[in-house]
C-alpha cells in the first residue's frame, strides 16, 4: 500500500499508559508511532485522575503491578510522588477478607498496619460505629499523572519515537501480517499495535472487529474551599477509603478532594453531576460528620471517565488470534498507579519474553474462561475509584 508510513509499533492513545508503552518500547530498538485523539496528551482520564497510588489491592497481579510502578516513580522527579498514606476503614462484614488481602500485600513485601478503630480514628476524625478496623500503607499516596505522561513522551521522542496528535483512528485493518490504522487522514502501519485508548479502547478494537470489553463510566472528583481552621491539620490526611460506602478523600494542599462512584454512570456522558454531590455528603456523613463543615469550590471541581471492564480489572497481553495486537486497556481507576509497570510488560510482550510480572489474570480469554465454566481464572474486581 502505498503512502502509508511504516514503523515497527503502532500506540493508540498519548495517556499515561500509551506514553509508558511508547517509552519500552522505544528503549528496546522499535520504531514507534503514537496516535492520539486529541490536540494534547494526557487529556483524557490521566489528566482527570485523582492521581491515588497505592499497594493495597486484594489479589498478587494488582499489588506487583502497582509495586513495580511507585519503586519507578518514586525515583522520577517528574512524578512529584507524595507519600502521603492510603487509609482504608473495613466494615465488620468485610473485614475478613481484607485481612486475606493484608496478608497477600505483606507476602509482596508491601508494609501495611493493620489499626483498631480507635488507632484509625487517631489519623483521621471519624466516628466507630460497625468498624471493624482499617489498614494503612505509608508508601502509599499520589503522584503528578501529567508529569508522568509527559516524561514518558519525551523519552520516546528522544530515542527516535513519533507522536500524532489529533489523530483519531478512524479504521484499522489486518494487512500483510501488521496492522493499518487510518488516523487524521492518513495512514500508518505496523506489526505491532498497542491498544491503549483507555475509555475509547473497546471502541478502537471493533475498528479492527474485535471485541475488547471495555467502555466508559463517568466519575466526579469535587473539591472543597479551603478547609476550615478546625479541620486543619499538622500534616495531610491520607487518601482515606470508606469501605462500607465507598466514599474517599484526600488532601490537596489547604483542600480536600473526595468522591463516591456511581455505578449508574456509564457511557460518554460529559460535566459535572452536581446532582451527584448530595448523595456523596449523604454517604460521607455517619462515618465522617464533619463533611458538614466542608463547602464545596465548584470552579474547582472536576469530572473524567474511568475505562472499565466486566470485573473492574485491566485487559493485558497479546489478544490470541490477533496477531501483533496487545491489549493495555480497562484499568478501571488503576491506570496512573499500574501505567510504569505496563509499559514494561508491553514491551516484553511485543519482543516474544515472558512478562517479568505474570499477567494470565488479566488476559482478554478470562472472560472466555468465565463464560465456559466454574473454573474460570481470573482476579477479584477492584471497584474502588482511586
Amino acid at each position: 500500500m502505498s503512502g502509508v508510513a511504516r514503523g515497527d509499533a503502532l500506540v493508540i492513545g498519548a495517556g499515561i499508559v500509551g506514553a509508558a508503552c511508547a517509552y519500552r518500547l522505544a528503549e528496546r530498538g522499535l520504531r514507534v508511532t503514537v496516535l492520539e485523539r486529541e490536540p494534547a496528551p494526557a487529556s483524557g482520564s490521566t489528566g482527570r485522575s485523582a492521581a491515588g497510588v497505592r499497594h493495597q489491592f486484594s489479589d498478587e497481579v494488582n499489588v506487583r503491578l502497582s509495586q513495580a510502578s511507585i519503586e519507578e516513580y518514586r525515583d522520577m522527579p517528574a512524578a512529584g510522588y507524595r507519600p502521603i498514606g492510603y487509609l482504608f476503614c473495613v466494615p465488620q462484614a468485610l473485614w475478613e477478607a481484607h485481612l486475606r488481602g493484608v496478608a497477600t500485600q505483606r507476602a509482596c513485601g508491601v508494609p501495611v498496619e493493620v489499626l483498631s478503630p480507635p488507632d484509625a480514628a487517631a489519623r483521621v476524625p471519624l466516628t466507630l460505629d460497625g468498624l471493624a478496623g482499617a489498614t494503612y500503607c505509608a508508601l502509599d499516596g499520589y503522584v503528578d499523572p501529567h508529569g508522568i505522561c509527559l516524561e514518558y513522551l519525551a523519552r520516546a521522542r528522544a530515542l527516535g519515537a513519533a507522536v500524532r496528535l489529533g489523530a483519531e483512528a478512524s479504521a484499522i485493518e489486518r494487512v500483510d501480517g501488521g496492522w493499518t490504522v487510518r488516523a487524521g487522514g492518513d495512514a500508518c502501519a505496523a506489526p505491532i499495535l498497542v491498544n491503549a485508548a483507555g475509555a475509547w479502547a473497546g471502541g478502537v478494537a471493533a475498528l479492527a472487529g474485535l471485541d475488547v470489553p471495555v467502555g466508559p463510566a463517568r466519575r466526579m472528583v469535587f473539591t472543597s474551599a479551603p478547609l476550615p481552621e478546625a479541620l486543619r491539620r499538622p500534616h495531610p490526611y491520607p487518601l482515606t477509603v470508606d469501605l462500607g460506602t465507598g466514599v474517599w478523600f484526600r488532601s490537596e494542599r489547604d483542600r480536600l478532594i473526595f468522591g463516591l462512584s456511581n455505578p449508574a454512570d456509564t457511557g460518554f456522558a460529559e460535566g459535572v453531576d452536581w446532582a451527584w454531590l448530595e448523595t456523596t455528603y449523604a454517604a460521607a456523613l455517619p462515618r465522617f460528620p464533619w463533611f458538614e463543615q466542608l463547602a464545596v469550590d465548584r470552579r474547582a471541581s472536576w469530572w473524567g471517565y474511568y475505562e472499565v471492564t466486566p470485573d473492574h480489572n485491566p485487559i493485558l497481553g497479546r489478544l490470541p488470534g490477533a496477531q501483533g495486537w496487545i491489549n493495555a486497556c480497562g484499568f478501571s481507576g488503576h491506570g496512573v498507579q499500574q501505567a510504569a509497570a505496563v509499559g514494561r510488560i508491553v514491551a516484553q510482550e511485543a519482543l516474544g519474553e515472558a512478562p517479568f510480572i505474570d499477567i494470565d489474570a488479566l488476559r482478554l480469554a478470562r472472560f472466555e474462561a468465565a463464560r465456559t465454566g466454574p473454573a474460570a481464572a481470573g482476579a477479584a474486581g477492584e471497584r474502588l475509584i482511586v
